[in-house]
């Protein structure tokens, strides 16, 4: 059987390559995104079985991005888990509203990953 392939958009290295690393013990195949202008493109010829991006940005609106990947017909199926900072409202909001499928916490997300993976590839 064939890995599922993961694409994790981040900047901040440690926990990036925290949650690469988790993935992978997951048996998930992981690429990397670290200039997210390029994650649209990349999901397009990838077809990933889903997306992992870190909210917090220096240098894009990563909930403009996710905004990108609903809008588009080849990548807007491919569920979104959007990593917030915790006690940042305002960003989970624009992440909701952008269509990330969840949003989990900075703190949260490697210790529960299998549940927010479960959750987020739920088929209704």
């Amino acid at each position: 059987m064939t890995q599922p392939l993961a694409l994790v958009v981040y900047e901040k290295l440690l926990p990036g390559t925290q949650l690469v690393n988790r993935l992978q013990d997951l048996n998930y195949r992981v690429r990397a995104v670290t200039d997210s202008t390029t994650l649209v493109g990349i999901a397009r010829q990838e077809k990933p079985m889903l997306v992992l991006a870190d909210l917090e940005s220096k240098k894009d609106d990563i909930c403009k991005v996710i905004a990108q990947l609903r809008q588009d017909a080849a990548t807007q199926h491919i569920p979104v888990i959007a990593i917030a900072k915790e006690g940042d409202p305002s960003l989970v909001k624009a992440a909701e509203a952008a269509g990330a499928t969840l949003v989990a916490g900075e703190a949260a997300i490697l210790g529960h990953l299998t549940q927010f993976l479960d959750r987020a590839l739920q088929v209704e």
